[in-house]
C-alpha cells in the first residue's frame, strides 16, 4: 500500500516518506506574559528477549519536534507545568494571532492605491509567514495534549532509540494507542498494521518479538503513510457518523446498497485495505468474514468522494506531517547516503516496536485531523 504528500492527497505509487513558573501565573495574564516572553517486512526468527533497561524511554517532552516560536516555546512550559491551563493559553494565543494578522489585513486593504500600498502588503507576507511557524507549532503542542491525554510519549528521534545496530521501543503502548478508536474504526487500523509490518492477525507473544531487518528510509514511508492512513480514516468516519445522525433516505440507502463495489479509481492497494486482504492473498482474512459498517460505507466512495476525504486540508498540516517524519527518522537525502544496502540504512528491530511506530502515527494523524478542525475555528488555516 504506497501513499504520496503531492497534492496533499494520498496516492500512488509513489511512496511517501518524517520559564514560566507555576506559582505565580493567572489566566488573566497570559496574554501580557507571553507577549513579554515571545511494504511488508520479511518475517525472521524469534528472539530471546530479556528484561532490562531500554534505550529509547521516552521523558518530559522528548519529542522529535522542538517548537522554534516563542508562543509554541511558552505553551510547551504551560503543558509542562501548568496543564489545567493550557486550553486557556492557546485560545488566548490563537485568538491573539487572528487579531494581528486581520488588522495587518484590513491595514493592507485601506492602504489600497495610496504610496504605502506595496509596504502593507509586504507587511502581511511577512505576517503570514510568520504566523504560520507559529501555528505549526501551537498544533504540534495541541497533538501532545491529545496524547498525553491517553499517558503516550511521542517515540523520541530514533537516532536515540538505535543501539548497537538495533531499534527497541519500550514501552509498547499498544492498548493505550488503540483505546481512542471505535470499534469499525480499530478493526480497520489492525488490518493496516498487518498489512505494512507483516504481522498476522491473532500473532503471540513469540510473534511480536521476533525480529526482522528494515532500511529507515523504508520506515519512514511507513510513518508518513500511516499518519495519512488516520488522518484519512478520521475525516470519513466523521463523514459516516454525520451522514448517520441526518438519516439517510430510504432511497439513499438503495442507492448505497447498488454502488458497494470497489471503485476502479481507487489508489493501488486500497481495495485489499477495505476489503480486509494483504498483498495478493486470494483466501479471506479472518476480519473478512466480521466486514465493518464502516468499511462497508467506505467501498461505496466514488473517486471524487475518496479524494476529498483524503486529501489534507492544509499547507500547515502537511508540513507538520513533513517535519514531524523527518524529526523522527532525520532527511531523507541522509537516509539513503548513510547505507548501502537497500539504498540506506538497514537497522534490526522487533514486530512490536514496528507496531507500536505504526499506531503512533495513526494516532497522529486522527489527531491532526482533529486540531486543524479546531484552530482552524478561530485562526483560519484551509487553503493556507
Amino acid at each position: 500500500m504506497d501513499y504520496c504528500l503531492s497534492n496533499h492527497t494520498i496516492c500512488a505509487p509513489q511512496p511517501l516518506p518524517s520559564a514560566l513558573k507555576p506559582d505565580s501565573l493567572r489566566v488573566s495574564d497570559l496574554g501580557r506574559r507571553i507577549a513579554c516572553a515571545r511494504p511488508r517486512l520479511p518475517r525472521r526468527r524469534p528472539l530471546a528477549v530479556t528484561a532490562g533497561p531500554s534505550h529509547c524511554e521516552s521523558s518530559s517532552l522528548n519529542t522529535p519536534l522542538v517548537p522554534r516560536s516563542a508562543v509554541g516555546k511558552y505553551l510547551s512550559r504551560v503543558l509542562q507545568n501548568q496543564r489545567q491551563l493550557f486550553h486557556v493559553a492557546v485560545s488566548e494565543e490563537l485568538k491573539l494571532l487572528a487579531d494581528d494578522r486581520d488588522s495587518a489585513v484590513a491595514r493592507m486593504v485601506l492602504s489600497d492605491g495610496s504610496d504605502e500600498a506595496c509596504l502593507h502588503r509586504r507587511i502581511v507576507e511577512l505576517k503570514e509567514r510568520d504566523c504560520r511557524n507559529t501555528i505549526e507549532d501551537v498544533m504540534y503542542m495541541l497533538i501532545l495534549f491529545k496524547f498525553s491525554d491517553i499517558k503516550v510519549q511521542l517515540v523520541p528521534k530514533l537516532s536515540r532509540c538505535i543501539y548497537n545496530g538495533r531499534l527497541e521501543i519500550w514501552p509498547a503502548k499498544d492498548w493505550e494507542l488503540e483505546s481512542i478508536y471505535s470499534y469499525d474504526v480499530l478493526e480497520m487500523i489492525k488490518e493496516h498494521v498487518y498489512a505494512v509490518t507483516g504481522l498476522r492477525p491473532k500473532s503471540s507473544v513469540t510473534d511480536h518479538w521476533a525480529t526482522t531487518q528494515v532500511c529507515l528510509w523504508h520506515l519512514s514511508n511507513i510513518y508518513a503513510a500511516s499518519i495519512l492512513y488516520g488522518y484519512f480514516l478520521k475525516s470519513a468516519s466523521t463523514r459516516y457518523r454525520l451522514e448517520q445522525t441526518l438519516s439517510l433516505s430510504d432511497s439513499d440507502q438503495g442507492i448505497l446498497r447498488n454502488s458497494l463495489q470497489p471503485s476502479k479509481t481507487w489508489p493501488y492497494g486500497w481495495n485489499n485495505l477495505v476489503l480486509g486482504k494483504r498483498g495478493n492473498e486470494t483466501e479471506p482474512s479472518p476480519l473478512d468474514q466480521t466486514s465493518t459498517k464502516l468499511s462497508c460505507y467506505m467501498m461505496g466512495f466514488d473517486s471524487e468522494t475518496l479524494r476529498r476525504c483524503a486529501k489534507v486540508r492544509s499547507t500547515v498540516a502537511t508540513e507538520l506531517i513533513e517535519k514531524q517524519t523527518i524529526a523522527l527518522f532525520g532527511d531523507r537525502r541522509s537516509l539513503v547516503s548513510t547505507g548501502k544496502e537497500m539504498g540506506g540504512q538497514v537497522i534490526r528491530t522487533s514486530f512490536s516496536s514496528l507496531k507500536r511506530l505504526v499506531l503512533e502515527a495513526v494516532a497522529f494523524g486522527s489527531f491532526l485531523w482533529d486540531i486543524e478542525e479546531h484552530v482552524d475555528s478561530v485562526y483560519s488555516i484551509r487553503g493556507r
